[in-house]
């Protein structure tokens, strides 16, 4: 046992159903080519912070945000294929620099706006730089509230 070995706490960042990051509509991210994480299938419109950590981007078409802790980086992706949209249908609260945990509101996405559009809403955590031998460990995948704890990274 490594007693110096710290997990990372995963928040979801939507209310709706928690599955493995390999259920997800985009073979980018179902292939773990971005890296492990999570997808959540969206009953509401506001996206919450998945971790405590600093926004350290949010995309001009506002359908992706990138945030770090420590040397961890994430990203949480909006929909599937929504860069397609060009901003509309998103309201993102946030920016570059913010601090930011799983119960600040980061933004809303107008989620019937998106399949009008025939997107898929999936919402997708991943984080981008795991080390070799770390994972995310899903501790639910079923449905959940926005901050709930879902898993970690170990």
């Amino acid at each position: 046992m490594n007693l110096f070995s710290k997990k990372e706490s995963l928040f979801s960042p939507v209310d709706g159903i928690v599955k493995s990051i390999t259920e997800t509509n985009d073979e980018l991210f179902a292939t773990k080519s971005m890296g492990d994480g999570f997808v959540v299938i969206p009953t509401a419109n506001e996206i919450y912070s998945p971790i405590s950590g600093t926004v350290v981007a949010v995309f001009p078409t506002k359908h992706a945000i990138s945030l770090k802790k420590g040397k961890m980086k994430f990203l949480l992706h909006l929909g599937i294929d929504t860069v397609e949209l060009n901003g509309e249908g998103f309201d993102i609260k946030v920016s570059s620099g913010d601090i930011v945990n799983e119960k600040m509101l980061l933004g809303t996405v107008d989620f019937d706006f998106v399949k009008r559009s025939n997107k898929a809403t999936d919402v997708v955590f991943v984080c981008t730089n795991l080390k070799e031998k770390q994972q995310v460990n899903l501790s639910t995948l079923k449905e959940v509230n926005h901050s709930e704890k879902v898993g970690f990274i170990e």
